[in-house]
């Protein structure tokens, strides 16, 4: 429970259910507060505050304190934790702020559970990455194990953007799809060269019907892990082929996206870049210099900016703005480890049907 009104009424709810500690809300009303105090005095019950979405928490947890609550929760929201908010500094400064017992809570796995204890927390709270596991047990030992070592480990701290491309490498584009709520998948383009997948950052190339001089270009002005993504304006005169392929292999570039048709297919697939587009045809066009390198353009039905995430495997291509790519990354992890539990549940004899409860869901 997180009660946010009629604290008394609720707090007897649940201590009549059977709770030992009942939740309410950091930011409930002080007259909600303290009832919900009263309320648990009488009925023998303790109660913790939820800091979630709390703006100045350590000051809230002291009021809370003051006013009698037995435990405080120091709780990351999912959406918060997709959006990378971090919460180990408040929880350090919390425990020294306040003398009842601190929990942590939001997307604790074994290391950052072991971190939260090493920050003062006296309590973990684990959800997801228990309940979510294809291995349910194993999950739990590994974190209790985690949280009674005492050997903390520490946590490499990568940038933003290291984060988000080691988790992009981890999820399929199916993965990344849902999690955009089933956009973001180019169409019609598909992978030429099979078993490569790619992520970078979208190098973006207008040209017109086959005009070859800025895609090959953008070879110079694209960075390593770069994916350099084409508007053709043809399916059937080719802006690319093996020897601009080898050029970007030499450089480092992650792979190549292109609404239209690539040549040289042997020689593409033998270089082995990721390379993505609507076909393979034999003809070329001629490297007039129509066109511009950098600017927003549309792909495969999608609007592809610069700096764009841009991932493909053999399912396809699919874009995340740069501006969602961390949170977009986070929430497709979570889509990955919710279909690996889903796997598990009919490995061990369930059909899809009965673990998603389809029937219960059916529109009428």
């Amino acid at each position: 429970m997180k009660i946010a009104d009629t604290g008394a009424f609720e707090v007897e709810m649940a201590a009549k259910a059977g709770a030992d500690i009942v939740m309410l809300l950091g930011n409930a009303d002080d007259s909600t507060v303290l009832d919900a105090v009263r309320s648990a005095h009488k009925y023998g019950v303790k109660l913790m505050a939820d800091l979630i979405i709390v703006e100045d928490p350590v000051s809230r947890a002291i009021e809370l304190e003051l006013m009698g609550v037995d435990y405080i929760n120091m709780h990351t929201g999912i959406d918060q934790q997709m959006t990378g908010k971090d919460p180990s500094p408040i929880l350090e400064k919390m425990t020294t702020a306040v003398s009842i017992p601190v929990a942590a809570a939001g997307g604790l796995d074994a290391a950052s559970a072991a971190m939260a204890v090493k920050a003062g927390a006296s309590i973990v709270i684990v959800g997801g990455n228990i309940t979510q596991s294809d291995n349910v047990t194993g999950a739990a030992k590994k974190i209790r194990e985690a949280v009674d070592s005492k050997e903390i480990p520490e946590i490499a701290h990568r940038t933003l953007e290291e984060e988000t491309r080691q988790l992009l490498s981890e999820v399929s584009t199916p993965n990344i799809t849902d999690a955009m709520h089933r956009k973001g998948a180019m169409k019609d383009i598909h992978t030429m060269v099979a078993g490569k997948r790619m992520v970078g950052k979208a190098v973006t190339v207008q040209t017109f019907e086959g005009d070859w001089a800025k895609t090959v270009e953008a070879i110079e002005v694209a960075g390593e892990g770069d994916v350099i993504v084409i508007y053709n304006g043809s399916r059937h005169i080719s802006p690319w082929g093996g020897l601009a392929t080898l050029s970007c292999l030499n450089k480092g570039i992650a792979g190549v996206v292109i609404d239209g048709p690539v040549r040289d297919i042997e020689e593409i697939r033998e270089i082995g870049l990721p390379v993505f587009a609507t076909s393979n045809v034999p003809n070329a066009g001629d490297p007039k210099g129509f066109g511009e390198i950098g600017a927003s353009i549309h792909c495969g039905s999608q609007n592809v900016n610069p700096g764009d995430y841009i991932i493909g495997d053999d399912n396809g291509v699919a874009v995340i703005p740069k501006e969602r790519a961390y949170e977009i990354a986070r929430r497709s992890k979570e889509v990955e480890k919710n279909e690996k539990r889903i796997y598990e549940e009919i490995k061990r004899g369930s059909t899809l049907s009965e673990v998603l409860n389809l029937k219960k869901w059916e529109k009428m």
